[in-house]
């Protein structure tokens, strides 16, 4: 190789945390949030960085981005490798071909400025995310919880967590159906989920099964949580009157601190940065916008 490994005490295993925020309104930003896929949500950095006299790190990795985003035109989800770096980069299921472009396009500049050279990163956005590592990282468990959230409110009276588990068994099946994506409503209880896209139907299934049930056990009766593991992630809100069409209420949700118990991990393991108070309710803006649009089409499907 080219270029050499600069080690530091503490070594950073991708993937990395997304960051939530609490007490923020979330129709300030639901008209708009259709072409905010653009929105910085999370960045996560190695500790490790390099060394690169000859040039050849810059140029596979220049390389590897071009790759990228060159293949974002074609699908929404892509993985390639030059030199001793592998990438990826993942759409939202919902985006379109010319917002995945337009939103994975960003990617390779924002990696150089929030990370630098570094062996291994991630950036997130609110439509997409892109990560590279280079070859000898340790692999870790793809059901290994990164990151969970609750909301601050409970639900009122009885019920709730029936319906939220029945919505959630719905979404297991969903996500199979949908090759890896899904999003749906039960009895006022809205969640979508997906699965990377290198993830099989099957695995999905039960990523996002462990995802539910860890869910379940960490959030109670919260009215709105989420979970993300190393290959997928859930999301739900309830709205027990009736998705809102306008309305001052604010999501509950939770910040983050290193050595949080609510993480998940350790510090010397995982980075993650608060970039926004827009990024924080990036997922619940999207459930928002999916109820209203499968409120149109249906109430209370009975699946």
């Amino acid at each position: 190789m080219g270029f050499s490994l600069n080690r530091k005490p503490m070594i950073l295993i991708l993937p990395l945390l997304l960051i939530l925020l609490s007490n923020l309104d979330p129709n300030h930003f639901a008209d708009s949030a259709s072409s905010d896929y653009s929105t910085l949500v999370y960045k996560g950095c190695s500790k490790e960085t390099f060394t690169d006299p000859n040039g050849s790190y810059s140029q596979s990795l220049s390389q590897l981005f071009g790759t990228l985003v060159s293949q974002s035109t074609r699908t929404k989800f892509y993985k390639a490798t030059s030199g001793s770096i592998t990438g990826l980069f993942q759409c939202r299921g919902d985006l379109s071909g010319r917002d995945c472009y337009s939103c994975v396009s960003r990617l390779p500049v924002l990696s150089g400025k929030l990370c630098g050279k570094t062996a291994a990163a991630r950036v997130q956005l609110l439509g997409c995310y892109m990560l590279y590592e280079v070859s000898g990282f340790s692999e870790i468990s793809g059901m290994q919880l990164l990151y969970k959230t609750c909301g601050a409110t409970s639900a009122a009276g009885t019920g709730f967590q029936e319906r939220r588990g029945t919505a959630f068994s719905s979404m297991e099946n969903g996500v199979v159906g949908g090759h890896g994506f899904y999003a749906t409503s039960y009895q006022g209880v809205y969640l979508m989920g997906q699965c990377e896209g290198d993830v099989g139907d099957s695995d999905c299934g039960e990523c996002v099964k462990s995802a539910a049930e860890k869910t379940e056990a960490e959030c109670g009766n919260a009215i709105s949580g989420q979970v993300f593991l190393h290959k997928c992630f859930i999301s739900y809100r309830y709205y027990p009157n009736g998705v809102p069409r306008s309305s001052s209420s604010s999501y509950g949700g939770s910040s983050f601190s290193y050595g949080s118990s609510s993480s998940g991990q350790n510090p010397g393991k995982t980075a993650a940065i608060i970039l926004g108070g827009a990024a924080g309710v990036a997922f619940f803006v999207i459930l928002l916008l999916f109820a209203r649009n499968l409120k149109k089409k249906h109430d209370d499907d009975d699946f």
